[in-house]
């Protein structure tokens, strides 16, 4: 089971949910005391919020594993090119142009799509690796593991790293095959999406079996949850809110998420208590242990609205 915790907006509690949510899976109450008696997931932590990622602070990881990674952009051959400017015409990016007997190339523009490479009449464009982030991942001490992603500064896509890091394939839920593959076979994949509604979050989407949407009860959490709403009902996600901060007065997000067939699945109330713990770096699940046992049930919802059997 893939679940994406998804919100319109940054600072609506995203990451106080994933984790806390990721914990109650694990068996874990945040403190390393287990809160249930077996163990029965096989649980990977994603951080996709690769420009600001803050899970670790929850989940305490230790980092055993750091690559560089990004997308292969051209380098042209000036003795085979015949500047015959194929190689902009089918760039979408515009990050290669031919000016007279010069082709100039945009690195911080190219999306690695490879359209230059293929259509050289010459064959004068290779593609090389550009780093433009890091992947880190590691063991976690509430048995769970973690991947999360780094954009570098003065970058400007974090797709390139987020789908890199989606598709890495590390850490005790991969095992080989008889053919000496390897394959990942992780029972729960929890995925701390990007705040907003841009290319990143598509991408961090991308897969996802469920859409745990985070709100707070504010004019601007209600429109930002409509345009969430409409990302994920593109993607035909299923999803449902969560919503944080409870206890502003403001209803009329309760009532979109009526009229629109979105299922409530958590309250997390306005809390003095919880603020002060989150500062202390301390989960949800720390500060109020009885939302372990309501992340359970959140998370046993979820699998009824997808369809599947819990093991």
């Amino acid at each position: 089971m893939r679940i994406a915790v998804a919100s319109g907006k940054g600072g609506t509690g995203k990451t106080t949910v994933s984790t806390g949510l990721a914990l109650s899976l694990a068996g874990e109450n945040g403190t390393g005391m287990r809160a249930h008696s077996q163990n029965r997931y096989r649980l990977l932590f994603i951080d996709c919020d690769v420009e600001a990622p803050n899970a670790h602070l929850f989940l305490n990881p230790d980092f055993q594993v750091r690559i560089e990674t990004g997308p292969s952009v051209p380098q042209v051959d000036g003795d085979a090119c015949t500047y015959c400017g194929r190689c902009a015409e089918v760039c979408e990016f515009n990050a290669i142009a031919v000016v007279e007997e010069q082709v100039l190339t945009f690195p911080h523009l190219c999306h690695g799509c490879g359209s230059c490479t293929l259509n050289c009449p010459e064959g004068a464009i290779t593609e090389v690796p550009r780093a433009v982030g890091l992947l880190e991942a590691g063991p976690t001490p509430y048995g769970l593991y973690f991947t999360r992603g780094i954009m570098n500064v003065g970058e400007a896509m974090a797709v390139p790293i987020i789908r890199e890091l989606k598709k890495w394939d590390i850490g005790p839920g991969r095992e080989e095959t008889q053919d000496g593959a390897g394959s990942t076979i992780w029972e729960n994949v929890i995925i701390d999406v990007p705040p907003g509604t841009t290319c990143p979050v598509v991408e961090a989407l991308q897969g996802a079996d469920f859409a745990l949407l985070v709100a707070e009860p504010t004019p601007f959490g209600l429109h930002d949850l409509r345009l969430m709403v409409e990302v994920v009902s593109a993607m035909n996600i299923p999803a449902g809110v969560v919503l944080n901060r409870d206890g502003t007065g403001y209803e009329d997000l309760e009532r979109f998420c009526e009229d629109a067939d979105l299922p409530l699945m958590l309250r997390i109330p306005l809390d003095r208590r919880i603020a002060e713990g989150l500062a202390r770096r301390e989960p949800l699940t720390t500060i109020y242990p009885e939302y372990l046992d309501r992340m359970r049930e959140m998370y046993e919802s979820m699998v009824k609205m997808v369809g599947r059997d819990l093991r």
